[in-house]
């Protein structure tokens, strides 16, 4: 049986699968943006799939003190989008 990659979420506090999780990145160069392959180089953080997740995340600034730096809405957008894309 193979290994399932567990990691918790910010907002949520709860362990889950890599999988059901969306990862937010900080390259080095100090750009940050969400990782759709979850494979990006730079400091990575991780928010449950959930719509409520990310409002939790982005309301409490949980990502902007993880990854150091201010998170741009632009991130927080992407990131419901694909929330809303994988429920369809």
């Amino acid at each position: 049986m193979k290994k399932i990659p567990m990691r918790k979420c910010l907002a949520t506090n709860e362990l889950c699968p890599k999988k059901d999780l969306l990862r937010v990145v900080k390259s080095p160069e100090g750009k940050v943006f969400f990782d759709y392959s979850s494979k990006a180089n730079g400091r990575g953080a991780y928010v449950k799939a959930s719509l409520e997740a990310i409002d939790i995340a982005e309301k409490k600034g949980v990502l902007n003190r993880a990854l150091e730096t201010t998170v741009p809405s632009e991130v927080y957008e992407a990131l419901r989008r694909e929330v809303n894309a994988r429920k369809n």
